[in-house]
């Protein structure tokens, strides 16, 4: 493939799932996916069921968007030659840099889309959940750029453990709403999130930040974010003389980053995807979020996936010292994956993320986020060959998680 041939970002409809890049026309990869959701949520639901790969399609709402993308968010991001790294690891390692996007994240990237989208349908009012709160700043900040009213919901534990990215979130005139049942982390966040778009279907809209949620979200989420793949294949053409690396590797909580990363490599099967968990303290520890090691199937926030869950279906609460890999669930595309066979599912604890960040940015001068630093972790544990080409997609930078850093590095 070229390319001049990389699939269009923003494509039609399909009858029937096509390789594994698209779900049908139902919302299923394979055997995961769909739309489960409550009586008061099927008007919102089947409103964008309806119209989201049509307005999407649209040449004007393309143009809207890739100028945003260029002009706003800074794309496209750096496809970066690690060398030090790639010295110790055996392989040539590139890291997509989608820690400089604007707000510092792969975040920005979707809630674009998805505020002209929400322009599109005449919605006034944005809700959105945050893990990390990458993806709430991202949020707040696209609804500043509108002047849309923005509430983003967000666990309890999550506000005292990302103040930095509260602080942003409030400044761009977001109002954060804490969650506080549960293990008051992300799964939360976004059970309150729903709660609020079922009392207010008519005037709102919910940017889900995560290839998570009832279709059409996985879908929607992960074509918004394939411009991260779309660029890397250019960028590698130019570097390297071929489009395909040997190994494309991101962390996965939901999964966006790692479907942006995945999305133009799915049907490629030279291509090796490595999707990496977070372990926490362990797999089996029992402070875990690695969904595939320990999940089933299952329905959660409106699709059915993979999940941690009880032997009579209760959702287990998932630990990890990221914010953003802290759910107990990952998204139907994913899920697919895992099961079909297509990528391969490692995970990492927090301290071998917290191990990895520091190497990383001595070696790179680059500090990751500390999602980013689980995939990092696993450059460890795959065997390359020395002229193997090797895509890290470094979904966010680390200044959000300095705090978990310092008192990792004690005293000084």
């Amino acid at each position: 493939m070229s390319t001049m041939d990389v699939h269009p970002l923003i494509g039609s409809s399909t009858k029937v799932a096509q390789g594994y890049t698209h779900p049908n026309d139902y919302g299923y990869y394979g055997d995961f996916g769909g739309a489960y959701i409550p009586e008061m949520l099927h008007r919102n639901v089947e409103e964008l069921q309806a119209q989201y790969l049509e307005i999407m399609s649209d040449p004007a709402f393309n143009k809207a968007f890739r100028d945003l993308l260029k002009d706003f968010v800074g794309r496209p991001t750096p496809l970066f030659l690690a060398t030090r790294l790639s010295q110790q690891v055996g392989a040539n390692v590139y890291l997509k840099r989608e820690d400089l996007c604007h707000t510092g994240a792969h975040k920005i990237n979707n809630t674009i889309g998805q505020i002209l989208l929400a322009e599109r349908l005449g919605k006034k009012r944005i809700i959105a959940e945050t893990g990390a709160g990458q993806h709430g700043v991202a949020t707040a900040t696209v609804c500043a750029l509108k002047g849309i009213e923005c509430i983003v919901y967000m666990g309890e534990k999550d506000i005292e453990r990302q103040a930095p990215n509260v602080a942003r979130m409030r400044m761009l005139g977001a109002k954060v709403v804490p969650a506080t049942s549960g293990s008051k982390t992300l799964k939360d966040a976004t059970n309150e999130a729903i709660r609020d778009w079922i009392n207010n279907p008519n005037d709102t809209h919910y940017i889900i930040g995560s290839v998570v949620g009832p279709h059409p979200y996985p879908d929607m989420v992960a074509r918004f974010q394939s411009v991260i793949s779309e660029e890397t294949r250019i960028q590698l053409k130019e570097q390297t003389g071929s489009e395909l690396p040997n190994y494309v590797i991101a962390c996965v909580g939901g999964g966006s980053n790692a479907a942006g990363a995945f999305y133009h490599f799915l049907d490629e099967l030279s291509v090796k995807l490595v999707a990496v968990e977070a372990a926490g303290h362990g797999v089996h520890s029992g402070m875990s979020a690695a969904t595939t090691a320990l999940g089933k199937p299952g329905i959660l926030h409106g699709s059915k996936s993979i999940l941690m869950q009880t032997e009579d279906g209760q959702v287990v609460e998932p630990h990890s010292i990221s914010a953003g890999l802290d759910y107990p669930g990952i998204g139907p595309l994913h899920a697919h994956l895992f099961a079909s066979g297509r990528g391969i599912f490692m995970s990492a604890t927090d301290e071998e993320a917290l191990r990895s960040a520091f190497e990383v940015s001595k070696l790179e001068g680059i500090i990751p986020a500390l999602e980013t630093a689980h995939a990092f972790s696993a450059l460890k544990e795959l065997k390359f060959n020395a002229n193997d080409t090797v895509v890290l997609c470094l979904s966010g930078r680390g200044d959000k998680d300095l705090a978990t850093y310092m008192n990792a590095m004690g005293p000084q």
